[in-house]
């Protein structure tokens, strides 16, 4: 019978823990996106958690991103329209979660649905069509790279896209960088009109929303106005805070709200190459939060009357580009627990 002297047997097992402790830690390393694709959507997965789902597929009006999930599970946009939830407000269907669209390009708005904003913008709707995958990658980062065309109602196309959306995490947060460059057609330029409804936005969830009255369908089917929302508040870099800060300018600006004892909130950040940085910030008490750069008689002519209809228009000529780039910063606490002043100057310095 073999005997083992018990010193010799707990160096065995010492040294086997010191070799499978690191096999079974690379396993799964921090922050790790897993990028999965499939029939009408990517599934991004960070640490083995749902983060979001880039949706293509689903016959809505243009690609969008949801849920958008904190890493303890919390849903930090808009349920509706992909869901119903008890006490979601219903408004506004086409203010899908996280998307990129625009009211008025080439007179065909992008932004509503149906006869949404009807008399204030183009009364065609058209779609923007998700055309191919140029990459999908899984890592410490995860990429999804895609090719799209915009398309009026009469089904010609206006303009064409190549979107790449990148995913990662970090101790302080998650983070999408959106990087959309518009191409114009090689035979027509690409007027991006001026109005209020764009451009890269998000739908905050209802009970990050700050308090606001909206139509509400009662248990009797009928609608009646009402006080909703939650204890949202909004805040940009220069200062303006909650109502204040709807149509000013700004680098970043965040939407926070405390839901359970804890805070949660969403950051936009305008990266400081963009067309006309400092963005202007169509951002609303009921939880619509854009970024548009395209806007600026919409935003400016209530408090400045020398500013001149259709200003902030801009033609992409016939055959040329335009590149616009965002980060999306989910993280936790308000924007000063947050240090966005910080995590800005990161995005400015290209990290």
């Amino acid at each position: 019978m073999l005997t083992v002297n018990p010193r010799t047997f707990c160096f065995l097992v010492a040294s086997c823990l010191v070799i499978v402790s690191p096999l079974v830690g690379a396993q799964a390393p921090a922050g790790n996106v897993n990028v999965t694709k499939l029939a009408d959507r990517v599934r991004v997965e960070i640490d083995g958690q749902l983060f979001t789902e880039y949706v293509f597929g689903d016959g809505s009006s243009r690609p969008y991103c949801y849920p958008i999930n904190a890493p303890d599970g919390t849903s930090l946009t808009r349920d509706f329209p992909m869901k119903k939830t008890p006490g979601d407000d219903e408004d506004h269907p086409w203010h899908r979660s996280l998307w990129f669209a625009h009211a008025s390009m080439n007179n065909v708005d992008f932004w509503n649905e149906g006869t949404g904003d009807a008399g204030k913008s183009p009364p065609n709707k058209g779609r923007s069509e998700h055309q191919t995958f140029v990459e999908t990658k899984s890592g410490k980062v995860g990429v999804i790279s895609t090719k799209n065309r915009w398309v009026a109602p009469d089904g010609k196309v206006l303009a064409n896209d190549e979107r790449t959306l990148t995913f990662h995490a970090g101790p302080d947060g998650r983070y999408i960088d959106f990087d959309i460059t518009l191409h114009a057609t090689p035979d027509a330029p690409l007027l991006m009109g001026d109005n209020k409804d764009g451009t890269m936005a998000v739908r905050v969830a209802q009970w990050m929303s700050m308090p606001h009255t909206m139509n509400v369908r009662g248990a009797d089917g009928k609608s009646v106005r009402q006080e909703v929302g939650g204890k949202g508040h909004i805040v940009t870099s220069t200062g303006e805070r909650d109502g204040k800060a709807w149509s000013t300018r700004a680098a970043w600006c965040d939407y926070n709200a405390e839901r359970d004892g804890k805070t949660y909130g969403i950051a936009i950040f305008d990266h400081p190459q963009n067309l006309r940085h400092p963005t202007w910030w169509h951002v609303r008490d009921y939880g619509l939060f854009g970024a548009n750069p395209f806007g600026k008689y919409d935003f400016e002519r209530a408090r400045d009357t020398s500013v001149a209809p259709k200003a902030g228009e801009y033609t992409i000529p016939a055959g040329g580009t335009l590149r616009l780039r965002y980060r999306l910063y989910f993280h936790l606490g308000d924007e000063k627990a947050a240090k966005l002043d910080a995590r800005y100057a990161e995005y400015s310095a290209g990290k």
